[in-house]
């Protein structure tokens, strides 16, 4: 994977720390406010590796996270890059992220927002968006909705993640098989030790919470705090499954069968 030129010399991460500022909260018994992850109105997040994965059940608040670091980086929550707008959501009722984001402080250096935010669930209108602007610009289009659901991912990050930046990705892994994260790991671990990329990332995947080198954040109703990819729910549920298959359907079903 080749970097093109680079917009600072200084080494990833870029953004260093997030924190919530009590006096910007609208209402603490409002969503996003009332999350476990704020319970204790003093939340802090710090950046201390390249690669930054976050994890935990649905609806404990990864992606509105993300959504609020994207948005510091001056991304669309919708995802894409820097100045895209992809998706109308003028009138969109959730804009829970966006305010999320006008609660936090937020420490870079230096600060790099070139990059991409990437949303699983927005990518055909991303690459759609993208193919236009092509048409438009005179350019060949990337096309990478003519490749399968997976290709595509694969051939939009290897295209999108050669540039200094810093990119954020909402559950990368949900149209990968896990050859596929494996591929996805090989070209985290390239960005890792180019220096030049800063990844903070949600994912389910126990394949990719364990790449090497980065930092681990589990979501609970504690709070956030760092573990250990082994330590995770994600993690045992597969390794129980792998040591006895029939076993654990067996108790994982047993209660539809009462």
């Amino acid at each position: 994977m080749a970097y093109r030129k680079q917009l600072t010399r200084l080494k990833a991460p870029y953004l260093k720390r997030i924190l919530l500022d009590p006096e910007r909260v609208e209402d603490w018994e409002k969503y996003p406010w009332n999350l476990p992850l704020f319970r204790g109105h003093d939340f802090e997040l710090e950046f201390t590796t390249p690669i930054t994965i976050i994890v935990g059940e649905n609806g404990t608040g990864k992606s509105t996270l993300l959504e609020a670091i994207g948005a510091l980086a001056g991304y669309d929550e919708a995802g894409g890059g820097k100045g895209y707008r992809p998706v109308d959501h003028s009138r969109a009722i959730d804009k829970s992220g966006a305010a999320l984001a006008d609660s936090f402080r937020c420490h870079w250096l230096p600060k790099v927002t070139a990059g991409w935010f990437f949303r699983a669930e927005s990518f055909y209108s991303v690459a759609r968006y993208l193919d236009e602007a092509a048409r438009e610009s005179g350019g060949a289009p990337p096309d990478f909705l003519s490749w399968s659901h997976g290709e595509g991912f694969i051939r939009f990050f290897e295209e999108r993640c050669r540039r200094q930046g810093i990119y954020i990705l909402d559950e990368p892994e949900s149209a990968l098989s896990p050859s596929r994260q494996i591929e996805l790991l090989k070209m985290l671990r390239r960005m890792d030790q180019s220096g030049t990329a800063q990844v903070i990332m949600a994912t389910h995947s126990p394949l990719l919470m364990a790449c090497p080198g980065a930092r681990l954040f589990r979501i609970s109703r504690f709070g956030l705090d760092p573990t250990d990819f082994s330590d995770t729910d994600h993690f045992r549920m597969m390794r129980d499954f792998c040591t006895d298959p029939q076993a654990f359907m067996e108790e994982a079903l047993r209660e539809d069968d009462a």
